[in-house]
């Protein structure tokens, strides 16, 4: 079992380039589809500590649930906001990486290069052609 762990959404872009970073570096991660195999409340509580964000900066604000729901509304608390990500796990913002080195909500993709345990290993540029890796493994900046 992998040290490094994605909760992941394949339909998603941020997503997929945080694999595809994840890998470049040599790393083949436990990936969870987060959408068929939810968080349970409490690890979905332990992840968002880990990140070091709150409940609000983690709940998904995109998308027509979010607003069919009124999440945007200051009146819900974070056990609230908390039960609706767990009943309705696409409101979890992602993709949310845990690796050795500590546990990011990467948005940007290239946040989970402050958490890899292992440097790049060549050239990487996102779905977009965005150059984030150089020839030599090196972050863009």
């Amino acid at each position: 079992m992998s040290d490094t762990i994605i909760y992941h959404n394949p339909k998603c872009g941020t997503s997929r380039n945080t694999l595809a970073l994840i890998r470049n570096a040599g790393i083949e991660p436990q990936v969870i589809l987060y959408l068929e195999t939810p968080p349970s409340r409490d690890q979905l509580v332990k992840l968002i500590a880990d990140c070091g964000l709150s409940v609000r900066e983690v709940l998904r604000a995109k998308g027509d649930l979010y607003d069919e729901l009124g999440l945007a509304d200051p009146k819900w608390t974070d056990d609230e906001l908390l039960d609706f990500m767990v009943a309705h796990p696409i409101l979890i913002n992602r993709p949310i990486v845990v690796t050795p080195k500590g546990t990011a909500l990467c948005r940007p993709s290239e946040k989970v290069l402050d958490i890899l345990h292992q440097p790049q290993q060549g050239a990487f540029s996102k779905e977009d052609g965005e150059v984030v890796i150089d020839a030599q493994g090196q972050r863009r900046v």
